[in-house]
């Protein structure tokens, strides 16, 4: 009789808790905004602009899911112009930049120098239950002085040019990159490679303007990283050593020195044996207790060492065959001993091959392994 009531107390208690633990996806959302009502755009300016809700949340007490809608003024929010999370994604806050603002106003056909209005509310989602506010908030943008034919795809012209016609990577809506080794003479740009394209300039105020003229540039940086920002209207302009390290993450030994070739692509080649203790000849330090196949890459920009690796916040893994390319798409970091490494293909273990790093290869900052051989 002892058992059997331990049994039923047991079985009690287990139903209690599944009770107490059950989940509850109940929620209401936000029922009051509040942001700026008018905001003249200075896209240059490292003031962010905040915008807040309140009121609402979870019925248990737990976290709710934000994201904030925009749309241009008659809107409904069925096509907006942008989603965004939250600030971490469960704050009742959203901070964005003012060159984020002017994109949307851009978007919703808000001119240069003209004023428009934006609207934007929250939409909440809980247990996979979403719901959207009630409430609208609007916020009246003018925008400064700008550019709106902005290109799909940017090209490098000029004198100064190593090749004209290379082809700028989209790093971000409005944002362009490019890895080339400048001549002494000018710069331009071009949304396309025929006449009839549109044509960018840097000014002397260091403005992005849309026209015919051309910006002075020599050789002086070597090898240079251009970005152009139309968000911005800027240009900034970064020198990179001619000559980019692929190095084992445990020892910092060169696997290969990768020299710049032309046409946004560095290249070397190199003997790939892994690094373990059974192998004296690879010369691993005494502390090693793994076979070491990890590597990264480190590149000179602007007179100091970076990494060149993986995303962030992403482990080391073995490529097994069949990734797309964007797993050997390069990141660029302050350099850390144990971070943003790849692992070797296991195939590659005592094989000779050649080493590229593609600074715009159909639009990705990527390396490749090719003519393997054996050693």
């Amino acid at each position: 009789m002892k058992k059997i009531f331990l049994a039923g107390a047991l079985l009690l208690a287990l139903v209690s808790c599944q009770e107490s633990y059950e989940l509850n996806t109940d929620f209401t959302v936000p029922t009051e905004l509040s942001g700026p009502s008018d905001l003249v755009l200075d896209v240059t300016s490292p003031t962010p602009v905040e915008l807040s809700w309140t009121g609402g949340g979870a019925a248990d007490g737990g976290i709710v899911l934000y994201e904030v809608l925009f749309d241009k003024q008659g809107g409904d929010f069925t096509n907006p112009l942008a989603v965004m999370k939250s600030d971490q994604g469960a704050l009742p806050t959203l901070t964005l930049t003012q060159a984020a603002i002017n994109t949307m106003a851009r978007n919703a056909g808000i001119k240069p120098e003209a004023t428009g209005t934006l609207l934007w509310t929250v939409r909440a989602s809980k247990g996979g239950n979403v719901k959207t506010c009630q409430q609208v908030g609007h916020l009246t943008v003018t925008r400064g002085e700008g550019i709106d034919n902005i290109p799909t795809k940017l090209y490098l012209y000029g004198s100064a040019a190593e090749a004209e016609g290379q082809a700028f990577r989209t790093v971000e809506e409005g944002v362009y990159q490019i890895f080339t080794q400048l001549k002494d003479g000018a710069i331009y740009f071009k949304s396309g490679t025929t006449d009839d394209a549109f044509a960018y300039y840097i000014d002397t105020t260091g403005k992005l303007k849309e026209g015919s003229s051309t910006t002075a540039a020599n050789a002086s940086t070597g090898v240079s990283r251009i970005t152009v920002d139309f968000n911005t209207m800027s240009m900034k302009v970064d020198a990179i050593g001619s000559q980019v390290r692929c190095i084992w993450g445990a020892t910092f030994n060169n696997i290969a020195v990768l020299d710049y070739i032309g046409n946004g692509r560095f290249q070397g080649e190199g003997d790939i044996v892994f690094i373990d203790q059974s192998r004296p000849d690879t010369n691993p330090p005494s502390w090693l207790s793994w076979t070491e196949e990890r590597y990264y890459f480190i590149a000179n920009v602007n007179g100091g060492d970076m990494c060149w690796g993986r995303h962030d916040s992403v482990s080391p893994e073995r490529p097994v065959g069949g990734e797309d390319p964007s797993f050997y798409s390069l990141y660029e970091f302050g350099w850390s001993q144990w971070d943003h490494l790849w692992k070797m293909s296991g195939s590659l273990d005592y094989k000779h091959a050649t080493i590229t790093i593609e600074t715009n290869k159909d639009n990705l900052f990527m390396h490749t392994f090719t003519n393997i051989t054996s050693i």
